[in-house]
């Protein structure tokens, strides 16, 4: 058993936080650039755009899977196993989707980098969990969240360059080198800093997890295309639903449960998961419709659809230090109600978007509402964690990554799915006011275009609710003041009480 402690006076935190933000940097840095590469991914291969998204698709469902079972993986390996085996393996799929000749290479390179790239995040904020006393977690959350929100704000304007420059394959031939140096930095400087033991696998649980999540994450993400009436759809989130809920009964009766759904009893947790899984949602609704804004009724380039984008991701990333030592010193409870009060007051004025709508006032309203979400994404995450005490830490980061997860992908689909359906009634609505035969291009083109926005407005009014909603909540979110780790022994409970459960 590694029995390291985090109290130890000669272990050295900061060059292991430095090499693991390293490889989350990286991490991040490559799930945001995907998206610019695709048009290009397509004449490349001659595919469609519907099967060109599997790249992205794949990859959150890979994630669905692969998260869930990082407490048991973190239970049964090092730290420094870990993240050599995550990062090595995110090395490899990297150089896979570089060189790749056709489609189904890549798609293979996409799965090998997700299982890398799941097992990261989970592992990361449980190291910081260990190697910081309570006092300093806001601050160390912080700055995980400048590679958090940092990477993804420079990932699609870097990407646009390279690509309208060189090649997508150059875009992976620049960041397979980058994540192979820190994996072997991270031979030489990463420690082992958390407590292991030998923890059985529940495999019917992975396989009902695999079946739940996947089938859910692929509903809602195919949901947003073919409809929500599709027999397709309907099957996958049948399938998925009963898996869950079979799922979710083996965690409450297995001696070693692969997600630990007891950690809800602690109150905090819960209400800071729910606000989290909110807003997660929210904020999806600007990532995923903006660039369509932009991009189809102001006629911008990839390139400078993510230059709108990069204002409102770089102040994320100076803010995330700034508002963990906030966090360490007054809690989350006032910066999340601030936080939330501008993303509601922006998120609500791009609800006034037109066909005309300025850059300026495009830019500074995504910038400020970029500003509230960073001033309340951590500090509720980490006031969360606090919540259950080190001793749980992991089951609630492998929990709330899976619900972030989910929340994405269901996110991404309702708000496209709105944004559609709500765009195609519009346009109906246009064209019989003002009288438009299909037959004239002309206004048809205009009819369709003010249609769109105003299906983009009607997404933003309901993502104006959902951040309403959270801002109730953030009222009930109590301050944990600095001191003993909490220690109600769940587990310990579990496994007495089914001594023999497998």
């Amino acid at each position: 058993m590694d029995t390291t402690k985090s109290s130890q006076p000669s272990l050295r935190t900061a060059p292991i936080f430095a090499v693991l933000i390293a490889g989350a940097f990286v991490a991040f840095l490559n799930q945001t650039v995907i998206n610019v590469a695709l048009p290009q991914i397509m004449n490349s291969f001659q595919i469609s755009a519907a099967t060109a998204n599997w790249l992205s698709t794949i990859f959150m469902l890979t994630n669905g899977i692969v998260i869930p079972i990082t407490a048991f993986l973190m239970q049964r390996f090092t730290t420094r196993q870990l993240f050599l085996f995550s990062m090595g393996i995110f090395s490899v799929g990297t150089f896979i989707c570089a060189i790749a000749p056709s489609f189904s290479v890549i798609l293979v390179g996409r799965v090998v980098q997700a299982i890398g790239a799941g097992i990261l995040f989970p592992l990361i904020t449980n190291v910081i969990f260990t190697i910081f006393p309570l006092e300093r977690r806001g601050f160390a959350m912080g700055i995980f969240g400048v590679a958090l929100n940092f990477a993804p704000a420079i990932g699609p304007t870097w990407a646009g360059w390279i690509i309208e420059t060189y090649s997508w394959h150059v875009m992976f031939y620049i960041i397979a080198p980058i994540a192979l140096i820190d994996f072997f930095i991270a031979i030489f400087l990463v420690k082992n800093v958390t407590e292991t033991s030998r923890p059985k696998l529940d495999v019917l649980g992975v396989i009902l997890s695999t079946i739940g999540f996947g089938g859910i994450l692929y509903g809602f993400t195919t949901g947003g295309t073919k409809g929500w009436s599709d027999p397709e759809v309907i099957t996958l989130f049948i399938v998925g639903g009963i898996s869950l809920i079979l799922f979710v009964w083996r965690q409450l009766t297995v001696g070693h449960p692969i997600l630990e759904f007891r950690i809800f009893k602690y109150k905090m947790f819960t209400l800071t998961t729910i606000i989290n899984v909110i807003v997660t949602m929210a904020m999806f609704s600007g990532m995923i419709l903006m660039p369509i804004y932009m991009q189809n009724i102001h006629g911008f380039s990839p390139l400078e659809a993510g230059f709108m984008l990069l204002p409102g991701g770089v102040v994320m990333g100076i803010m995330s230090p700034i508002t963990g030592k906030l966090f360490d010193k007054y809690g989350a409870r006032w910066l999340a109600i601030v936080g939330l009060a501008i993303t509601i007051l922006t998120t609500y004025a791009l609800t006034r978007l037109h066909t005309d709508t300025s850059f300026s006032y495009v830019i500074w309203v995504y910038t400020i509402r970029m500003f509230g979400i960073s001033l309340l994404m951590m500090p509720i995450f980490t006031a969360g964690l606090n919540d259950l005490g080190l001793s749980l830490n992991k089951y609630g980061t492998a929990m709330v990554n899976t619900l972030r997860m989910v929340a994405g992908a269901v996110g991404m689909a309702f708000f496209v799915s709105i944004m559609t359906n709500n765009g195609k009634s519009h346009v109906e609505t246009i064209m019989s006011q003002n009288q438009i035969s299909p037959t004239d291009k002309i206004h048809m083109a205009l009819a369709i275009k003010q249609g769109t926005v105003m299906g983009i407005d009607d997404a933003f009014m309901i993502a104006t609710y959902l951040t309403i909603a959270a801002f109730i909540l953030a009222f009930f979110i109590k301050k944990r003041k600095p001191g003993r780790e909490q220690e109600e022994p769940i587990r310990r409970k579990v496994i007495k009480k089914v001594p023999q459960a497998q």
